[in-house]
């Protein structure tokens, strides 16, 4: 067995793999995100994570099973209470996290509402859960004529301003969520506050890549943090960054897209010597579940599955690439939250043995474990390593 030097996680934002045993009390019963895509667009047409194993997990419509895998596969279970983003992201991670964090069906009660309005000098639209687009059409107009920024929430446990750059310059819209952050803890600690600035022109808005979230930071440290304790790297691609709020991230790079999130990974490959590259692609989930565009989503996925060749072309022999997701959203499913379900495990490197299953893991944290046990760091609390299993 010789040693693995870096480890590529590549988070598929929302693509599930099935209901968890729970999923009822999440309202989640029948979502399976893979599946129900499968289902509804006919068939999947995935070659590349076919060969991984994807159709070797569960009974994918359009992805054959009958053949041996280039790498291990599996699924996990998620232990943490809850179903977004940063729960998802921090067990992968090897944080369990035992309360959720709170959401706002109802919009954001009055006293955070008076803290924030007075803190920036403002009175503000909305306060209601919406879609990040379709809340912009509807006050856009109303907020350039009056300057009050939108504020809005959603499934998630998120506390989001829009605001239109030509109005509420950037970066004063990024010291307005910094001031959203310093209110929102305790009770309201709500996982993410999120700026979101737009341009154009009433009935013609567009959402920037200005986007920038302001994340709780982890309560523990986390394989981020040990990896980087030992001198290791810790490159984040995408909102990785975010997500653990720059803790334990030795550099990071935005992107555009999934496809650029794709680019962004394979130029940390030219420049990684030891670590980890971490990466999420977020279209899935809020371009395509979010917004319960089936096709859109079968779409995302088959561009994605396209780019895995050169993804392994831009490994060397002592890489490690794991492809998972961090909760579903099923666009198949009723509402426009994610949804509680299992995660897929995909692992290729010219080390692991081929056509290995490894079956149900109890924890997302299982991908911190195996990630520590390959790097030799100590300190993590949750997880079982797969390393031993799953390398030739």
């Amino acid at each position: 067995m010789k040693n693995i030097k870096r480890v590529i996680l590549m988070v598929m934002d929302s693509v599930g793999i099935g209901e968890l045993p729970d999923a009822a009390e999440y309202g989640d019963q029948g979502a399976a995100t893979l599946q129900n895509i499968a289902a509804e667009v006919d068939r999947l047409e995935l070659p590349n994570l076919e060969k991984l194993g994807l159709g070797k997990i569960e009974k994918i419509k359009g992805i054959s099973s009958d053949f041996k895998a280039e790498g291990a596969y599996g699924k996990a279970a998620e232990k943490s209470k809850g179903k977004d983003t940063t729960t998802g992201h921090w067990e992968i991670a090897g944080l369990i996290s035992e309360k959720p964090f709170p959401t706002y069906p109802d919009g954001f009660p009055t006293e955070v509402m008076d803290q924030f309005e007075k803190a920036i000098g403002r009175e503000t639209l909305a306060n209601k859960p919406a879609s990040g687009t379709v809340i912009i059409e509807e006050l856009g107009e109303q907020h350039m004529d009056t300057g009050k920024p939108i504020v809005y929430t959603s499934a998630d446990s998120v506390f989001q301003i829009a605001a239109h750059e030509e109005v509420i310059s950037v970066a004063e819209l990024y010291d307005y969520c910094q001031k959203a952050r310093e209110i929102l803890q305790g009770e309201h600690a709500v996982a993410r506050v999120i700026a979101r600035p737009f341009v154009g022109e009433p009935g013609n808005f567009e959402r920037t890549e200005r986007r920038k979230d302001f994340s709780l930071t982890p309560p523990e440290p986390t394989i981020l943090n040990r990896l980087q304790d030992k001198g290791l790297e810790v490159n984040a691609v995408g909102k990785i960054t975010y997500i653990f709020n720059h803790s334990g991230i030795s550099s990071s790079v935005t992107t555009s897209d999934n496809m650029d999130g794709v680019d962004k990974t394979i130029e940390y490959l030219d420049q990684t010597e030891t670590g980890l590259i971490f990466s999420n692609l977020v279209d899935f989930d809020q371009n395509y579940g979010h917004r319960r565009n089936v096709e859109g989503y079968a779409a995302a996925l088959k561009d994605f599955d396209q780019r895995i060749p050169e993804i392994k072309a831009a490994m060397r022999k002592d890489d490690l690439l794991i492809i998972t997701a961090d909760h579903g959203c099923d666009p198949t499913h009723q509402g426009t939250d994610h949804t509680r379900e299992y995660i897929p495990v995909l692992v290729y490197g010219e080390q692991v043995k081929n056509d290995y299953n490894l079956g149900l893991r109890d924890s997302f944290s299982d991908l911190a474990a195996t990630i520590a046990d390959i790097f030799e760091v100590d300190g993590l609390e949750s997880g079982q390593s797969f390393k031993t299993e799953i390398l030739k």
